[in-house]
């Protein structure tokens, strides 16, 4: 955004800048909610937004009932309610791009139909800058100052929203949860596996990604609509679920000593590396 005019701005306003590799970026974070709330106010009234809320719903409950029977079956002491964490990784930069600041708006609404809190939620991408690291506090959600790669354990019930990002980091979220415990207590809104699996060569797919290779055949996914006008923003997007019932087709030996992913063999992997500033 070009700076304003010499007029007087009002003391209310907040602008702030920051250094994306060459480009000076500008962001009037008063303009910037203002545009996300306007924006989630409309994404309100279109009505495949009523399927992803209720389909959401219904998975989410469905989540939560599963982690309450186990903590019950197990007599745990340490038997919580339940409550959904969130964590979003890959929104890009929403002050900018339309696509990310619509995939946003849809987070804070979904947040809101699953009473989840937003400071429950956790949300990072390297690119954010400090302006929009403002406007994500200024509406609650938690800003994470460390490169996951994905890589974040499920300790609760936990909905990861991972809009049109890389493979890998689904391959880096699947590898930390391992387990039948840790699987069946999250949920995923993001690329649909069978998506991922029609579209690269199956070489390639089991020795590069072999986390998601061997959960596509098991994992419950319930395709989203998407309008025709918002297919940069939402198409192919699926809820992933990982009931324990199928995860017990799998054989034992699929959870025996899961080895960290590498990609050595990967040219184009879609994911920022920790420590390191470039798309590798």
């Amino acid at each position: 955004m070009a700076r304003r005019g010499r007029g007087k701005t009002k003391k209310n306003k907040l602008l702030l800048s920051s250094n994306e590799g060459t480009i000076q970026e500008h962001v009037d974070v008063d303009k910037v909610e203002k545009r996300l709330r306007q924006t989630a106010s409309d994404l309100k009234c279109e009505a495949f937004y009523g399927t992803w809320r209720d389909e959401l719903r219904m998975a989410t409950l469905e989540l939560q009932q599963r982690y309450l029977k186990r903590k019950a079956d197990s007599q745990s002491l340490n038997c919580s309610s339940g409550q959904m964490q969130c964590v979003c990784y890959g929104l890009g930069s929403f002050s900018s791009c339309a696509s990310g600041r619509y995939q946003l708006a849809m987070l804070m609404l979904l947040l809101d139909a699953l009473e989840i809190r937003p400071s429950d939620c956790s949300v990072f991408d390297p690119v954010f800058s400090s302006g929009e690291k403002a406007v994500l506090s200024r509406i609650g959600l938690t800003v994470l100052i460390e490169n996951e790669e994905g890589k974040r354990q499920a300790l609760k019930p936990t909905f990861f929203y991972l809009m049109h990002c890389g493979k890998a980091l689904y391959n880096n979220l699947l590898w930390k949860n391992w387990s039948k415990q840790h699987l069946t207590e999250i949920l995923i809104v993001g690329n649909s596996f069978c998506g991922m699996k029609e579209r690269t060569i199956d070489r390639e797919f089991n020795r590069d990604y072999r986390y998601i290779s061997q959960i596509t055949a098991v994992c419950k996914e319930n395709l989203l609509p998407c309008p025709s006008h918002m297919t940069d923003v939402f198409s192919d997007t699926a809820v992933l679920t990982f009931p324990a019932g199928d995860l017990d087709k799998l054989s034992e030996s699929t959870w025996t000593n899961p080895s960290e992913p590498q990609y050595e063999y990967c040219k184009d992997l879609e994911i920022v590396c920790k420590d390191r500033t470039e798309i590798i």
